[in-house]
Formats: structure tokens, C-alpha cells, sequence
């Protein structure tokens, strides 16, 4: 049996559920992460780089004999990490898991990905392409539909360049702000979109660009406050699986949402081997995509990755060997739930290096988004700063299990939501 060095990329809590799931494989002889928190550190070795300075990844992966690497976040990915490393006779054996730069234009530019949609025939928002050369026929399309009006950077923006925008006028504006550089080069293309009201969900699948597997499914909560009210965040929670969706929606998200993303990754000729998470709204039982990610999600991965019954590894061991269909996945069918506890504040000023007390006592699993070692101290690093994970036979029984737990977690201004899968 072949036994793998795996490199993890890296730092929040998602990378902590990869390394978490990674480490229960008996096809692992060392794991790394890198540069990890103070989570992975407990169950990996934390390689303190820079993730987007690609020799630096190199020679950790020479160095540390890696043959696996798993890429947690998009920017490594949407510049290009998994090309390089495989143009590296150095590196160029080692399996990547992660796309190569011309499928992660999936989430690299929003325009790419429509049109993408659109020459596929995959349901999607009616939309329209804009810079500033034909600003008068973006402002043209928002007159063609009442608001709400929804303007998305095309670039990555840090999940920051999305504005929904209930004036005429208003959108009229931050349109010409966001071609003036609001967000940067993301924002030199924008997106105008139809809004459409339903709810939204994530779907996950593994793929090697031709056949796939599909993983569970999540629904998260992106609100910082209450009963989804207040600023966008990185995610304050998630449950998996989604109580709404029914085997008969199952069915036509995968007929006219997966089987076509996967036959057009095909038809493109996209060597794409790796996550695929399709974000997804459901109005009237119809499924419409709202984005692609070329990677899993947070804090959905918190819940999919515990469901997940089957060895990760050996799953990515059939991405290059051509086996993936042959796949045996177990799900457990038990209910999912996971909590973020933020620093308050969260997602504008909030203070760091606050001390985490109660780690030890939680009964359930916890994963590190945004924390380190001070003094034999766990403190806090980021707005995101821990998510709790449980599971239990319902959703009530689950969310009673995490929410007991994070009681007996404390750091000075902690926050989270109480109400995390409310609806149901």
C-alpha cells in the first residue's frame, strides 16, 4: 500500500476539517499544514510559508517528501499553484488536489463563469456583462427587470464584492464605483444579475473532470446576526443535510446543474481533478446556480467532512487513477450542525489575541479558524475564531449538542449566533 506525506494548504477551519478527515486514513504516513493554526498544529506539523509564494510551497513539498497536496483556499488555486507545481520536475509527480488555472476561472472571474452557464444550458440568473466601455448597457439591462439588483465583482474580492441594491440610482452608482477600482482590479468587469428569491444551498462534488461523486450537501448562514439579518460574513454556521431538498429536486440538480457543469469541464477540455462547490438558490423546486467555488466551502466543509464515512485519501488516490466512478462513498445519514464563535465585531473591527479558555471541555468536535500559540496559550488571530461541529440521529439533537458545548468555551467579546438552522 502506498502511504502519502500530504501537505494541506492553508489556515482556518476548513483546512482543520481537511486535516482532521486526512489524519483518520490509514494511507497517511506524515501530514502537514501550511501555516495551519493552532488547531493543526495538535494533529499535523504547521510549516510556517507563504502559501501564495509558490517556491516556498516547492521546496517544503522536496523537503518534507509531500506526494499529496491538498489546496484549501481559492487564491492559491486561482494563481495558478497546481500549474506551477506540475511544471516543477520537482513537484510535477505529486498529486495535486486542486484544479489547474483554467477551471478555476470557475470562481476566478464571474463573466467566465457565465457564459459557461449559459453555452451549457445550466439554469442561471438572467445577466449581463459590464465594463466600463458599455457602462450605458449595464444601466440599460437593470431597467429590463425590477429590483432588487445584484452587482458582483468578477474578480475574487475576498467573498466582499457582491452588492444587492434595492434603487435604481443607487445600483446606477455603485456600478460606476465598482469599474472605478471599489474592489480593485476584481471589480474592473462586473455582473449585473437578476435577483431571485428562494433559498439557497451548497452543493459539493469531487471530480477528476470526467467522472465524479457527489458529497453531501449544506446549507450555511452568511448573516452575523439573528434570524439571517445584519452584514455578510465568511459564514456563522451550517447544517448538512438540507431538510428542503427532496429526492425529486435531488434528481434535476443533478441532471441540469452537475451532470452539465462536469460534461462542460469535459467539453472544454478542463483537467480539472478536485472540489467543485456549487452554490445553488431553489425557487419554486427548480434549481438556479449562483456561483461556482473551486474548492469546499466554509463552514459547510465543518459538516460535510464528519458525514463522510469513506477513507478521503484513497477517494483522492481515484481522482488520478481513473477509478473515481468505482468509488464506494458512505454517507452517515445523521444530521450535521456547526457553530462559528466570532470575535465581536466581527466582520468589521474586532480585537485579536484574546485567550480561548474551555477547549478541553467540549464534548464536541472543534475546528480552528482564526487562532495560534501565545505563552502555551490558545489565542485569538481572526473574526472567525473557532467552529464547533456536531452530529447526532435530528437537527435539534445536533444544534443542542454543539450550542451545550460552546458554553463551556469562553475568550473575551465571543460571539455566535443561538439560532443556527432556525427554519427547521
Amino acid at each position: 500500500m502506498i502511504q502519502y506525506n500530504v501537505l494541506v494548504l492553508g489556515s482556518g477551519a476548513r483546512e482543520h476539517a481537511l486535516a482532521w478527515k486526512i489524519k483518520q486514513s490509514s494511507k497517511v504516513k506524515n501530514l502537514y499544514v501550511a501555516p495551519g493554526n493552532a488547531g493543526t498544529d495538535l494533529i499535523a506539523n504547521n510549516l510556517p510559508i507563504d502559501i501564495l509564494h509558490f517556491e516556498q510551497v516547492k521546496q517544503a513539498i522536496i523537503e518534507h517528501k509531500v506526494n499529496m497536496v491538498v489546496v484549501g483556499p481559492e487564491e492559491p488555486i486561482v494563481n495558478g499553484i497546481t500549474d506551477y507545481l506540475i511544471s516543477q520536475p520537482e513537484t510535477k509527480d505529486c498529486y495535486i488536489i486542486g484544479p489547474l488555472s483554467n477551471g478555476a476561472k470557475l470562481e476566478g472571474s464571474k463573466s467566465w463563469a457565465k457564459q459557461f452557464m449559459l453555452k451549457y444550458n445550466i439554469p442561471t440568473a438572467r445577466y449581463h456583462i459590464v465594463t466600463k466601455q458599455n457602462l450605458n448597457e449595464g444601466k440599460n439591462f437593470l431597467k429590463t427587470f425590477e429590483p432588487p439588483y445584484v452587482l458582483k465583482a468578477d474578480g475574487l474580492a475576498a467573498g466582499k464584492g457582491v452588492m444587492i441594491l434595492h434603487d435604481f440610482h443607487e445600483a446606477c452608482i455603485e456600478m460606476e464605483a465598482m469599474l472605478n477600482g471599489k474592489f480593485g482590479k476584481a471589480s474592473e468587469t462586473i455582473v449585473i444579475e437578476q435577483f431571485l428569491k428562494g433559498i439557497e444551498c451548497s452543493y459539493f462534488i469531487l471530480t477528476d473532470g470526467n467522472k465524479y461523486l457527489i458529497l453531501p450537501e449544506a446549507k450555511d448562514y452568511k448573516r452575523v446576526g439573528e434570524g439571517d439579518t445584519g452584514l455578510n460574513t465568511g459564514g456563522m454556521g451550517a447544517i448538512s443535510p438540507v431538510p428542503f431538498i427532496n429526492e425529486e429536486l435531488r434528481k434535476k440538480i443533478n441532471e441540469l446543474v452537475v451532470h452539465r457543469t462536469v460534461y462542460g469541464l469535459l467539453h472544454e477540455k478542463i483537467n480539472y481533478k478536485g472540489f467543485l462547490f456549487i452554490g445553488l438558490l431553489i425557487s419554486n423546486n427548480h434549481p438556479y446556480v449562483i456561483e461556482y467555488n473551486v474548492r469546499l466551502g466554509d463552514p459547510e466543509t465543518e459538516v460535510i467532512l464528519p458525514r463522510i464515512n469513506t477513507d478521503i485519501v484513497e477517494l483522492f488516490e481515484r481522482l488520478f487513477d481513473g477509478t473515481l466512478d468505482q468509488a464506494k462513498l458512505e454517507i452517515d445519514p445523521n444530521y450535521s450542525v456547526c457553530v462559528v464563535a466570532a470575535s465581536k465585531g466581527y466582520p468589521l473591527q474586532f480585537e485579536k489575541g484574546k485567550v480561548i479558555h474551555g477547549l478541553e471541555q467540549s464534548m464536541s468536535t472543534v475546528f480552528h479558524a482564526g487562532t495560534t500559540v501565545k505563552d502555551t496559550n490558545v489565542i485569538t488571530s481572526g473574526g472567525r475564531v473557532l467552529v464547533v461541529s456536531d452530529k447526532a440521529l435530528t437537527l435539534k439533537e445536533a444544534k443542542q449538542k454543539v450550542y451545550s458545548s460552546l458554553k463551556q468555551i469562553y475568550f473575551d467579546n465571543i460571539y455566535y449566533r443561538h439560532d443556527i438552522g432556525f427554519e427547521f
